[in-house]
C-alpha cells in the first residue's frame, strides 16, 4: 500500500496512551494536535503507529496520514514508523486561499508538499522491481493512492502551467504522469501484458478553472449527492482478458473491487466480508451475463444525505439541494424534507425532479434502502 491512508491511525500520545475501542473517549478528548501545533503535538513520533496498512493485511506500506498535502502530520510512514520525525510547525500564510495551503500541523525535515506523488510513484515502481527480483514467478499487488488532484493544488515544477486549467488542472497532469510512469515500468519489467492495471478515483471533481467543465455534463461536484459528485473514471487494462477499446455501461461501485479480485484469484470471499461488494468480473472481462450485476447503487453526500439508484431511477432522500458544500440551504438531512427522484436514462443531468410525480417509485426505492440499512448489507 503506497500513498495517502485515509482510514485513521492510532498515534501514541505523549503520555503513552494508545487509542482503543475501550478508551476512545479519553484518547480523542481534545485534538491530537491539542489545537495548536505551534506548541507541539501530543504525539510520541518515536513509537510505532497502530491501525495502519500493515496491521490490516498489507505486507508493506509507504504512506502518509490522511490526505498527504492538507492533513498533518506531514511525514512519510514506512510500515508503522515515520521515516523522519515531524520536528517543526509548517508555516501557513494567512493571505493564501485554502485551496493552496495545508492545514496547520507539524512537518518532517525535507518533506515537500509539491512532490509527494512523485515519491509515491517512485516507491511503487521500486516495490514492483524488488518483488520481481526476489521471485519473478510470484504475482504482486500494489494499491497506489495518489494525493493529486486533492487540494491544496501545489503542482511540482514540471507540471506548472502545463494544463491550461490552473493549478488544479496541473495536479491532474501529475496523475496522468504517474499512470504513465507505472505503465512504462510494467512494460520495462516485461509484465505489462500479464498485469491487470486499474485507474480510478474516489469521488467527483472540484469546480474547474478557466472554463473547464470538470464534471462534464453532469450536475454537481465533490461532496454533492448529484451524479457529478459520484461518477468517476474506471479504466482497466489487461491484455488477453479485456478487449482494448471496449466500453461497458454496467453500473458498479468501488466496493465491488474486493469481490471481483477474489473471483479473479479464485479465492472465496467470506460471507461476512465485503457486505456491499459484488463480483463484476463478467462485465470487466466482457463475458456474457444476465444483468444487472448489482441490485442497486447506494451513495451519500457530505452532509449525510443518502441516494439509491436502481435501473434508470435515482432517489435522493433528506435534501432538496446538493447535500454538500456551496449552498447555504444544505443543512443536515431531514426526513421531513421533500426528496428528489430522477430518471437518469432520460435525464442524466438531473434537471427534472419527479419526486411528486412518481410516488410509487420513490416509495419502492425508499423501502429497498431501508432494507439495506436494517440488514447492514446490500449483498
Amino acid at each position: 500500500m503506497i500513498g495517502k491512508w485515509h482510514l485513521g491511525l492510532g498515534w501514541v500520545r505523549a503520555n503513552g496512551l494508545i487509542g482503543t475501542a475501550e478508551n476512545a473517549a479519553e484518547y480523542w478528548r481534545g485534538s491530537w494536535q491539542d489545537g495548536n501545533p505551534k506548541e507541539g503535538m501530543n504525539v510520541d513520533f518515536t513509537q510505532p503507529i497502530h491501525g495502519g496498512p500493515t496491521d490490516l493485511g498489507f505486507d508493506y506500506a509507504y504512506f502518509t496520514a490522511a490526505c498527504s498535502t492538507i492533513d498533518g502530520p506531514f511525514c512519510y510512514i514506512e510500515n508503522n514508523r515515520p521515516t523522519r520525525l515531524p520536528d517543526r510547525p509548517i508555516f501557513v500564510d494567512p493571505d493564501v486561499d485554502a485551496d493552496h495551503k495545508p492545514r496547520p500541523a507539524w512537518i518532517a525535515p525535507a518533506f515537500s508538499l509539491e512532490t509527494v506523488d512523485l515519491e509515491f510513484t517512485e516507491k511503487s515502481i521500486q516495490f514492483m522491481e524488488e518483488s520481481l527480483a526476489e521471485n519473478p514467478d510470484r504475482p504482486f499487488f500494489v494499491y497506489l493512492a495518489l494525493s493529486s488532484p486533492h487540494a491544496p493544488w501545489l503542482p511540482p515544477t514540471f507540471a506548472q502551467g502545463v494544463s491550461g486549467g490552473g493549478d488544479r488542472g496541473d495536479v491532474v497532469v501529475v496523475v496522468d504522469w504517474a499512470v504513465g510512469e507505472i505503465h512504462r515500468a510494467l512494460d520495462r519489467m516485461g509484465v505489462a501484458e500479464n498485469t491487470l492495471l486499474i485507474v480510478t478515483s474516489d469521488n467527483g471533481p472540484r469546480i474547474g478553472s478557466n472554463g473547464h467543465e470538470s464534471a462534464g455534463d453532469l450536475r454537481g461536484y465533490k461532496s454533492h449527492i448529484w451524479e457529478g459528485g459520484h461518477r468517476v473514471p474506471f479504466i482497466a487494462r489487461w491484455p488477453g482478458h479485456i478487449e482494448a477499446g471496449t466500453v461497458c455501461d454496467e453500473p458498479i461501485e468501488l466496493n465491488d473491487l474486493m469481490a471481483t479480485v477474489a473471483a479473479i484469484l479464485g479465492e472465496g470471499l467470506p460471507e461476512a466480508a465485503g457486505p456491499d461488494s459484488y463480483d463484476i468480473s463478467p462485465a470487466l472481462l466482457g463475458k456474457d451475463y444476465e444483468g444487472p450485476i448489482r441490485e442497486a447503487i447506494v451513495s451519500h453526500s457530505e452532509n449525510g444525505s443518502f441516494a439509491i439508484r436502481q435501473g434508470p431511477w435515482k432517489l435522493i432522500l433528506g435534501t432538496d439541494g446538493s447535500g454538500g458544500w456551496v449552498r447555504p440551504s444544505d443543512k443536515p438531512p431531514s426526513p421531513d424534507r421533500p426528496g428528489q427522484l430522477y430518471n437518469l436514462k432520460e435525464d442524466p443531468r438531473e434537471q427534472t425532479n419527479l419526486y411528486d410525480d412518481r410516488p410509487e417509485i420513490a416509495e419502492r426505492l425508499r423501502g429497498l434502502l431501508r432494507s439495506y440499512e436494517e440488514s447492514g448489507r446490500s449483498r
